[in-house]
This record gives structure tokens, sequence and C-alpha cells, in this order.
């Protein structure tokens, strides 16, 4: 606490107080004479000293109405907390203060040392302000709009239920023009208003419905077409090789500028009646392009690998479209988030699919820096669903680094971060890496391949700006997203060569060629769509949980990757590894498959994390998994190095609004965490281990005698415990795994359990837990004996 002189302080935050009651009583008096009934009041600004923390959670007093609306730090490093206080309820800061001036506390035991009441919550107060309408601004200061302009605010609404319907009966005569979508929360609803800084502030009655306010995220064409480089003959004879997809298989549904069903590769996966717009002026065909070329690699991945082969190609999965963006009529401003919304619910008409949903639409702003967005945080809404409805997998491409700046590869992207909404928590977000850097040097003389094989894209984006904060590690994953040419002798990089891309199909395919290069995090977003929809297509009964836990769990690390983060002494920077290229690239062999010397295992589940007794919040239970390991294979192997690979994946109910980043506040509405039985451990200890674990949520001891190493820490500092999905490898000997069979997933704390008005507690959450264990040596068979043990068939593929 900064030092205080306590008579002192207290009658410098009651005088302001003071000079605040006349104005707060006018206005209620002003409210009252006008007939208005609404529950109004005014905002206070709560400001820190510099460099000091603000207890700003002892200013949210649910049952004096008095709310806590957004926490933000300004350029001095103040806290600022701005809270609504309705008419009537000022005298509850003037009691408080004039406690901690008059007032000590009751000593716990005779002779114990005293303090003033509300002590921490009133030194922590610098002073106390009226609030203006800028405190409510909780992006960045400099894009607060001018006075006098007319623009577009996205609007948070405070909790209850007539704060919306009385914006748009009050909007029109304030001058004020509201948007026809919103976007629901827990506490929270946003709508985009035009009007200016005066429209806005006009009405008392309307101002007290906010709770921030913020800029509209705006989309913007990132697509590129590229030229043409295949010839309709060899369209043609691929599709004479393709066999049609089975009854029940999985769909991806892209949100783009449309696809154009009638191209002969799109034909035999996409019906006429799964193509949405969401206008319908738009209509449903592909104009720009960009939804065409997704689809193409979607649906086939790099088609020159294709075309290039013999034989039948089995079709995995089918296509849906929804037109969600139109460059030529583009639908007018609104929440993304709504729009994407809205775009979900249109496809689902048809339900009971499994289906991968596909957004390569990002915005370029990049300022939320990992912060939830209105757009982002509606996504994770939809990947989380509600207990009624379904859970969703949602692949989203990280988003483009600005092509001006790609001269400065890779450090650009390294500060080009990922674009909203990929900051989604429940979202697959994709990146991109390169393997294609061959150039003809008698073609392009003097140029050669910008990224080297294995690297970083030139055009992925990366939360390496986001480093040592709390939000998630993006992208998840990364795959090819194609690359670029550079010359000495131009400042620039380009896109020369055809081959630094992947071939897809072109949208008019009739005027000219079927075939187009394409590439960017776009393409690497539409493989990662089809990938998943090849694993949901073997393996149906997974959970759209389980499909993004074996994308990320099938994930690794190129040489090249590894190299831009290790040091001259070998070590690894394994956060700036994991937030330039997540976890890696998927291999869809091991994706689909175990071979011999390795052995995956699925647990899908669910738990209450929390329930309410004696009125207090408590958790509720954890699951402990027996894992059918080998134990006479791995007994054998005695010291040989073997891995375990875990990974657990679950959806959280996202909270947003700027109020600061505590359990209470927070984003997530839980946590889930999972730990391993040490080889020393007993089950019984190993229970109350994790138990102690729950109780103190910064309970970070390992079990005891733990051997082997984690790739990435221990418990909840790790880099592995940020975000909604968590995987670590335990490098180790054969011996040590051998008594290592048991895993605990449990719970660890959020909103649910921390607002308990909201009735979290009462919630399930689902989750899948993927775990590997690998030996180096080909010859040994550690899957054969659990596939006998647990009687899965041994299949012998030909």
């Amino acid at each position: 606490m900064p030092p205080r002189a306590r008579a002192a302080h207290a009658q410098h935050l009651l005088s302001q107080l003071e000079e605040i009651a006349p104005v707060a009583a006018a206005t209620a008096e002003a409210q009252r004479a006008r007939g208005i009934d609404a529950q109004v009041g005014i905002y206070l600004v709560f400001e820190s000293e510099p460099d000091f923390e603000m207890k700003f959670e002892s200013l949210d007093v649910r049952r004096s109405g008095i709310e806590l609306c957004a926490v933000k730090r300004l350029p001095d490093n103040r806290t600022q907390a701005v809270v609504f206080v309705p008419d009537g309820k000022l005298t509850f800061f003037l009691k408080r203060i004039a406690s901690y001036r008059d007032t000590n506390t009751i000593p716990r035991a005779p002779g114990a040392p005293t303090r003033p009441k509300n002590q921490d919550l009133v030194e922590s107060i610098s002073d106390i302000k009226l609030a203006a309408l800028e405190a409510l601004w909780t992006d960045e200061h400099a894009l607060f709009p001018a006075a006098a302009d007319a623009t577009t605010w996205e609007v948070w609404l405070r909790a209850g239920p007539d704060h919306l319907a009385r914006l748009r009966a009050r909007g029109p005569e304030l001058g004020l023009t509201v948007g026809q979508h919103t976007i629901g929360f827990i506490d929270r609803t946003v709508v985009l208003v035009h009007g200016t800084q005066a429209n806005l502030a006009a009405s008392i009655e309307i101002l007290s419905s906010i709770a921030e306010l913020r800029a509209p995220r705006t989309s913007v064409s990132f697509f590129t077409g590229m030229n043409a480089i295949e010839q309709e003959a060899w369209v043609a004879e691929l599709a004479q090789r393709l066999v049609p997809t089975p009854a029940g298989s999985p769909h991806i549904c892209l949100f783009d500028t449309g696809v154009n069903r009638a191209h002969p590769l799109l034909s035999p996966v996409l019906a006429e009646n799964d193509l949405h717009t969401y206008n319908p002026a738009w209509g449903v065909d592909d104009r720009r392009g960009h939804g065409t070329q997704m689809a193409g690699l979607a649906t086939y991945g790099d088609l020159a690998a294709l075309l290039a082969s013999v034989g039948p190609v089995p079709l995995t999965h089918r296509m849906e479209s929804v037109k969600l963006f139109n460059e030529a009529d583009p639908h007018d401003k609104d929440l993304y988030g709504a729009v994407t919304q809205e775009s979900t619910y249109r496809v689902e008409v048809v339900p009971d699919r499994n289906r991968v949903f596909c957004m390569a639409v990002t915005a370029t702003d990049g300022r939320d820096r990992g912060r939830p967005s209105s757009w982002s945080s509606a996504v994770d809404s939809l990947a989380a669903g509600t207990p009624e409805g379904p859970r969703r997998l949602i692949v989203l491409s990280a988003g483009n680094t600005d092509i001006a700046a790609r001269r400065n590869y890779p450090n650009s992207n390294m500060t080009d971060a990922v674009h909203d909404p990929a900051q989604a928590w429940n979202a697959l977000t994709v990146g991109g890496y390169t393997d294609k850097g061959i150039i003809d040097p008698t073609k392009y003389p003097g140029w050669h391949a910008l990224a080297a094989r294995g690297d970083l894209a030139p055009c992925s984006c990366t939360s390496g700006t986001w480093m040592r904060s709390k939000w998630p590690i993006k992208p998840d994953i990364v795959l090819e997203a194609g690359n670029m040419a550079t010359n000495e002798e131009y400042e620039d990089p380009d896109y020369i060569d055809d081959d630094l891309q992947l071939l897809t199909t072109h949208h008019n395919y009739t005027r000219q060629r079927p075939l187009m290069s394409f590439g960017d995090t776009s393409a690497a977003a539409a493989l990662a769509a089809r990938l998943s929809a090849v694993l949901w297509a073997k393996y149906p009964q997974f959970t759209p949980e389980t499909v993004r836990a074996l994308m990320v769990h099938s994930a690794e690390w190129t040489p090249a990757m590894l190299a831009r983060f290790t040091d001259a002494g070998g070590d690894i920077d394994y956060e700036a590894l994991l937030r330039c290229f997540g976890y890696g690239v998927p291999k869809e062999s091991r994706l689909l498959s175990s071979a011999d010397n390795s052995l995956t295992l699925i647990a899908q589940g669910a738990i209450q994390p929390f329930f309410k007794e004696d009125d207090r919040i408590k958790t509720r239970e954890m699951r402990l998994h027996t894992l059918p390991w080998p134990t006479e294979v791995l007994q054998g192997l005695q010291n040989a190095p073997v891995t375990m690979r875990v990974t657990l994946s679950y959806f959280v109910e996202p909270s947003p609004g700027a109020r600061g980043l505590t359990t209470r506040y927070g984003y997530q509405s839980h946590g889930l965490r999972f730990a391993v039985k040490t080889a020393l451990e007993t089950v019984q200890s190993f229970e109350r281990r994790i138990n102690k674990f729950v109780r103190e949520e910064d309970y970070d001891a390992q079990g005891p005698g733990e051997t082997g190493r984690w790739m990435f820490g221990h418990g909840f500092r790790s880099i592995a415990s940020l975000g909604s999905i968590h995987s670590d490898l335990w490098t180790g000997r054969a011996v040590d795994l051998a008594s290592r069979e048991h895993i605990a997933v449990f719970p660890t704390m959020g909103w649910w359990s921390k607002r308990p008005h909201l009735l979290g507690w009462e919630k399930r959450a689902h989750y899948s837990l993927v775990v590997t264990i690998a030996t180096p040596e080909n010859d040994v068979d550690i899957y054969t004996p659990v596939a006998n043990q647990i009687g899965v068939p041994i299949v012998i593929e030909t």
C-alpha cells in the first residue's frame, strides 16, 4: 500500500464524495421529474496511485446494486475502476471511508495488533471522481472518437432485462441508431450504436445502462487470388477417380465468400441445399473467389499431390457454405460476432451432423493483444454451446501479417499479433509454416525463398506480443501456408513462383482455368479443417473437444522451428516457441493411427466442477483415470528412454468485459488441469496431493519421487496451463512409466465458482484427455498387449 496519513487521506476522499453528492441528487431528481422509473445512478471513477494495485473487487457490492463495470490500466500505470452507483447508494462509500477514519478492527487475541477498518480498500484508492463518458472506454485511448464525430460504438450493456429495450426505444430521439444484432453473454449484452459522444451521454437513463464502450471490430478483405497453373484435363481425370462419401459423413462448414459448387471437384461434396448466405440479396455463389479456393483445400488438401496420384480417391467428408462476406455489396457495419452466430444457426437447421466450422475472415487491427473481444467471445460461446445445445469445433485462421512489412521477416511476424477473433480460447487457431522453399534458379535468377523450409511462413501472425500474459497460446498449431521469394535487388519479397503456394480450385472455372495457386493462413486453416474432418470420419464417436485435442496432440515442431528459439547453450525458450508456432505441425499418420511402438488412449468425460454447500461454492469432484499400461513390457525395457504426452481439452463459458483478470471477473468459467501419479506415490497419496491442488490454487509442488522431466515445467505456473487446452510431454525411464498408471482431471477456479448468483456452479464441464506413450525402439510392441487387455480388435491394414 502507498503510505497514508490516516485522517488526512480519509478527509481527502470524503471531500471528493461530498462534492459529487449534489450532482447525484440532482441527476436522480431530474429523472423522477420526467417520470422515469428505471434504476438510475451515477458512474464513479476510482483511481490508484501510480505503480500500486487497487482492491477493486471490494467496489462491486451486488446487494446494494453497486456494480464494478470496467477496470483498466492508465498510461502512467495507475489502475482505474469505473463503478455504477444507484441513486441513494453513495452513502455506502461515505460510511466505509468514515469507518476507516474512526474505527479499528477487533483484535484477534488479547494484545494482538489492530488496523483501520476497510484499510486495504481505502488506502488503495487515490482519488474518486465523477466519471465522464471517456471513463467507460476500455480500448486504447488513442482510438476514442473525437467529441464532434458521429461514429459507431460497440456498447456493452449491463445485465438487466430492460436496458436494450430502453436503448432501442429512446435511441432515435437521442440521435442514436441502434444496430439490429446483439451478442448476449452471461451478464452483458453487446450492440452497435451510431452517434456522437453527446448523443450517448444525453440521457442518464441510457448512460446508466452502459458497462463499457469499445471500438467495433471491422473485418477486412485480405484474400488474394493467384494465377492458374494446371489444365482442365487433369481435373476431369481426377473427378473420375473420386469415390463418393458414405452416409453420415462429417461436414466442413465454410464461413467465407460463398462457393461455386458446380466446379467438377466440388459438386460431388456440396449439395445445392447446403449453400447458404447471410444476406439473401447476395446469393450463394462465389464472385470473389476466396471461398471456392478454401473449399478445394478443405476437401482435398493440396491438389498437386492428388493430381499426380493414381487409383481411386475416397472422399471422407462433405462441405457446407455460408456466404459471410461480399466485397461487391458489403452488409452494413455490424457485430461480426452476431453475424457469425447467425450464420452458424442457419446451417444447423439440418441437425445431427458432425461439423467442422472453418473461418478465415479476421479483423486486422490487432489491438486486443489477446484480450477477448465481442467477436472472439461469441466464437467461444458457440464452441461451448449450451446444456441443451451442441458443442462446436471451430477452426480459425490466425490472420496474415501486413504484406508491406514482410521485408522485415521474421521480426515483423513477432510483432504482428494474431487477429481478432482468433484469440478465442475454445477455437482451434491455425497459423502458418512452410515446407515449400525450392525455386528454379534458371527461371528466377537471383531469387531465393524468404523462409527456410520447415520455418515460419512469411504470412503468419503470432502471439509474441502477449509474452508473459495470461492469454492462451495462439496459434494452437501451424500448417502449410506457402512461402514468398526475395531478391537483393528488390526491397520487398514477392509471390513470384506458384511452386511456393498450394494448388486448389478456381471459382471462375468456366472462363478461366479450373486450378489456381493459393496460400497464406487461409490455406492453413482450410487444411486444418480437412484434417479434423478426416479424423472425425474415421472416429465419428469423438466429441469436438477430442478432435481439437488430437490436432494439438499429434503436432510436433520441425528442426527449423526449434533452432529459431534455441540459444548457444542449447536452452529453448519454450514460451516464445509456443507463441510463434503453437504446438507445431499435426502429422496425419500420427493423427489417424498408432504404431506398434506407440499407443494413444483417449478418455471423453464430464465433471461438475463446483457445488453449493452451506452457502459456499466448493469444488465438487475430480476424475481419476486408470490407464492400462503394458507394465511388463515397460519394466522389461528398464532404463530405456520413453515419452508420455498428455493433452487435456475442454471449452470454457466466456464472461468478457474489462473488469480485471481475477478469478471472480476473469474470462473463463472454470479451468481443468491434469496431474499424473508418480512412480513412488500410492493412489491414496496421489488423491490427497490433488485435493491440495484444488484447495490451494497456487499450490505447485510435484509429487514425491518425481522422475523424468516435463517439457513445459509443472503446475499452475507452467506456460502449458494457459487457455482451455493443455499439452505437455514427459520424458523418463520405461521402468518409472510402468508405475505411472493414474491420471487425475480436476477443476480450478473461474467465475462459475466466484459469482454464485449466475448459477454456474450447477453446470457440468465436458473434457477430453489424450495420452500417448512411445518408445524409441521400433521393434518393441506396446500396442498389442494393451489392445488385448481392453478387447480392441487388431486390424491389419494392407
